[in-house]
C-alpha cells in the first residue's frame, strides 16, 4: 500500500499535467513550435524559491518548477525561431504601484505581517539565482503592473509585436494567477499561449490539477518540460530528413 508521502509526491507539479484537449490534439504542435516564439518566464523571483522569501512557505524550490524552466529555456535557446526571451518580476510590495481602491486594499493585505526593509523588498523580487544565469544579453527584464497580465502598463505588447512573434511559451508562478491571466490576454491579441505545467506552480500543490484542467480545456495546450524538448527535436529531426 502507498505511504502517504508517495501518494503526496504525486500531487501536482508534472502529475497535475491533464491529457491534451481535443481540441488541440487537431493540432500540430511541433509545426507551431517552428513559428516565431517568445518565451516568457513569471514571478520566478526569490520571494517564491528561497525561504527567506515572503512567499518562501509556498517551497517552489522543492516542487520540481525550476529544473522544468531551466529545461525549456535551454532547448529554447537552441531553437532559432525563438526571437524574444522575456522575464517578468511580480513584485508583492506595490506601495508605489498605479492602483485603484481595489488594488489598495488587496496589495496591503498582501504584506501587512511582513517587515522587510527597502533592500529586503528588492532582493525578494529578484530572479531567482539560477534563472539569472540563464539572462543573455537582449533579453527583457521588467515588473507587471497590473493585477495578473504583463500585457498591460509594460513593454511587452511591444516586444511581441515588433518581433512578429506568434507562439508564447509561458512558465511562472502562480499557475491559477498570473500563468492563466497572461495565457488568456495572450489569446485575446491573437497569440498562440503553450503553459509549461511543471514549469509552473499554484500556492499549493493540490490546486494545480484544476487549474490545469480549466487552461487546457480553455485557452492553451498545457504540457510539460519533455513534452516541449521533444517536439522541438522532432520538428529539427524531420527538417533535416
Amino acid at each position: 500500500m502507498a505511504t502517504v508521502e508517495s501518494i503526496e509526491k504525486k500531487i501536482g507539479g508534472i502529475h497535475a499535467i491533464p491529457e491534451l484537449a481535443p481540441q488541440w490534439k487537431k493540432l500540430d504542435l511541433a509545426e507551431i513550435l517552428t513559428r516565431r516564439a517568445a518565451f516568457v518566464s513569471v514571478s520566478q523571483n526569490k520571494s517564491l524559491y528561497e525561504t527567506s522569501g515572503a512567499q518562501g512557505h509556498e517551497n517552489h524550490r522543492e516542487r520540481g518548477s525550476l529544473p522544468a524552466t531551466i529545461k525549456v529555456v535551454e532547448a529554447a535557446r537552441n531553437a532559432t525561431n525563438f526571437v524574444s526571451f522575456n522575464w517578468i518580476g511580480y513584485s508583492v510590495f506595490r506601495e508605489e504601484y498605479p492602483k485603484s481602491i481595489f488594488d489598495k486594499v488587496q496589495y496591503e493585505t498582501w504584506v501587512e505581517k511582513l517587515n522587510f526593509t527597502k533592500e529586503q523588498k528588492a532582493q525578494d523580487n529578484e530572479l531567482v539565482d539560477e534563472l539569472k544565469a540563464l539572462v543573455r544579453p537582449g533579453d527583457l527584464q521588467f515588473n507587471e503592473l497590473a493585477l495578473q497580465t504583463a500585457f498591460v502598463g509594460t513593454q511587452l505588447p511591444l516586444e511581441l509585436a515588433r518581433k512578429q512573434v506568434e507562439v508564447i511559451v509561458f512558465t511562472g508562478i502562480h499557475l491559477d494567477w498570473c500563468i492563466e491571466g497572461n495565457a488568456r490576454s495572450a489569446r485575446d491579441h491573437g497569440y498562440l499561449p503553450i503553459i509549461i505545467g511543471d514549469a509552473t506552480g499554484c500556492a499549493k500543490p493540490e490546486q494545480e490539477a484544476a487549474a490545469m484542467e480549466r487552461i487546457n480545456n480553455y485557452f492553451a495546450p498545457v504540457i510539460s518540460a519533455d513534452a516541449f524538448v521533444n517536439l522541438l527535436n522532432q520538428q529539427r529531426r524531420e527538417s533535416v530528413s
